[in-house]
């Protein structure tokens, strides 16, 4: 394969690791990464399910309007895309099994 551009990822420095925990299951995120980035990077895809019928849902438009990638956060609502990530959070999701 051709590459128009040089592959330059080895070049990228990212920043310190930190871990938190999405429905009790260890996640690592880079300090400054989002949660809902910090989820996807992990392959959590289904953060809450839909209150009419329980369908998965997950991230939209990751900039704060939609409000599809709400997560519970010690107990309080917050939005995923405009959290940012901190060593030791306990995140959970907001699906039907563990809430009503």
């Amino acid at each position: 394969m051709i590459r128009l551009v040089p592959d330059q990822s080895a070049q990228i420095k990212r920043a310190p690791e930190v871990t938190f925990t999405f429905d009790d299951a260890l996640v690592s995120a880079h300090t400054g990464e989002s949660l809902a980035a910090a989820l996807i990077r992990s392959g959590h895809m289904h953060l809450r399910d839909a209150p009419e019928d329980g369908a998965p849902r997950g991230a939209f438009c990751l900039m704060g309007l939609c409000q599809e990638c709400v997560l519970l956060l010690d107990g309080a609502r917050v939005e995923g895309c405009r959290t940012i990530v901190q060593d030791g959070m306990a995140v959970t999701s907001l699906k039907r099994d563990k809430h009503v």
